[in-house]
């Protein structure tokens, strides 16, 4: 096997309506071994897809931003996994989630429910919202009231359930601890010191500039927003709160992933980083028993794993909803970045969920 099949799996991912378009981006390390576009950026424009594309990597902000500005936080001694949210969110104390610590935020066991519609109750109190919309606190507020006041479907600490509620309430401690923003933290503390230009969140109601706007990724042709998506972070919730948010909102290229994923990679083999602590990086990634997810990462699952069957079981790495992931494998040193707008036109195809498997099957039977 070599790098044209690769290729052929990924043009056929494009003729069999996986994806309009995608680019795949191998490496060993810092070594790239593969990085090819395929298909097209937008299906009415017909617009190609390019190696430095910029995609809606929805849940990939997770690991990307919250994650690495916890991880940040805790290297600098502003925080701790064992903090209480009680601590750092005053008006959270004196509520059933005062208890609920950093560390079961970022592994999924604070016991808060996996999704809720809130951008529905964000837009009928905020009125309409129209691409000059400017940056509005109320919507961002609200948005954390009503996380506030959601119910716990399941005692804290007692079992996983993914949520993006838990990471909605780590940009909230995060912004508390910092003094600043997310989106605004991780560029001044992660990115730009390890050099990253496309890794960035794009506010609604902001002016995006011509050099990135042209190379956007269009998603879905969202029914009640009326249009189809680029350059507006696909995810409701997100969007309602502005467009930057723990849990969406990040955009970027497969090189600048790469380069993140060296780093984290880096830090877990205990070598010479950049910017992450180790240690930190270390206690971040322990499994605990009978739990998939570690903080801030997920890890491939015993049964029908999106990353194949070859990757290590100290693999960690993340799945997107629009159709992105990134695995890194500490024992080959193998980083597999794919990135696709399968969620264009429509959020109904789920095809990648069978094609993910396969293609990082074969790229580990190429590489690995």
């Amino acid at each position: 096997m070599n790098d044209k099949t690769i290729s052929r799996m990924m043009e056929a991912g494009v003729q069999d309506l996986v994806f309009p378009g995608s680019v795949l981006l191998c490496a060993r390390g810092n070594d790239i071994l593969y990085h090819e576009a395929f298909g097209v950026a937008d299906l009415e424009s017909r617009s190609s897809i390019h190696k430095n594309s910029i995609f809606d990597l929805a849940s990939l902000t997770k690991p990307l931003a919250t994650a690495m500005a916890m991880a940040e936080l805790v290297r600098a001694g502003r925080v701790f996994l064992d903090t209480l949210l009680g601590d750092v969110i005053q008006g959270v104390k004196n509520t059933p989630k005062a208890d609920i610590s950093i560390d079961m935020l970022l592994r999924h066991t604070s016991g808060l429910p996996a999704h809720q519609e809130f951008f529905l109750s964000i837009v009928k109190n905020t009125g309409p919202k129209k691409n000059k919309r400017k940056e509005n606190y109320s919507s961002r507020q609200l948005l954390r009231n009503l996380i506030l006041a959601e119910p716990l479907v399941a005692e804290s600490g007692n079992q996983q359930i993914y949520s993006d509620l838990g990471y909605m309430f780590l940009s909230w401690v995060i912004e508390n601890l910092s003094g600043q923003r997310l989106d605004r933290f991780v560029q001044d503390k992660i990115y730009s010191p390890l050099g990253i230009r496309d890794l960035f969140f794009l506010e609604i109601g902001k002016d995006i500039h011509f050099a990135v706007k042209e190379r956007l990724v269009s998603t879905q042709t969202c029914a009640w927003r009326k249009k189809t998506l680029k350059g507006e972070v696909e995810d409701d919730n997100a969007w309602a709160a502005g467009g930057i948010e723990g849990h969406a909102g990040l955009f970027g290229d497969a090189s600048s992933i790469h380069i993140i994923c060296f780093e984290i990679l880096n830090a877990v083999k205990k070598k010479p980083t950049i910017i992450l602590d180790p240690g930190v990086l270390e206690s971040f990634v322990r499994k605990k028993h009978g739990q998939d997810m570690v903080a801030g990462f997920d890890t491939p699952s015993k049964f029908y794993s999106s990353a194949g069957n070859f990757f290590s079981k100290k693999t960690i790495g993340h799945l997107g909803f629009t159709g992105t992931s990134f695995w890194i494998d500490p024992d080959s040193q193998l980083i597999v970045i794919l990135l696709t707008n399968r969620v264009h036109p429509s959020r109904a195809n789920q095809k990648i969920k069978k094609f993910r498997p396969r293609i990082h099957e074969l790229v580990s039977r190429t590489f690995g």
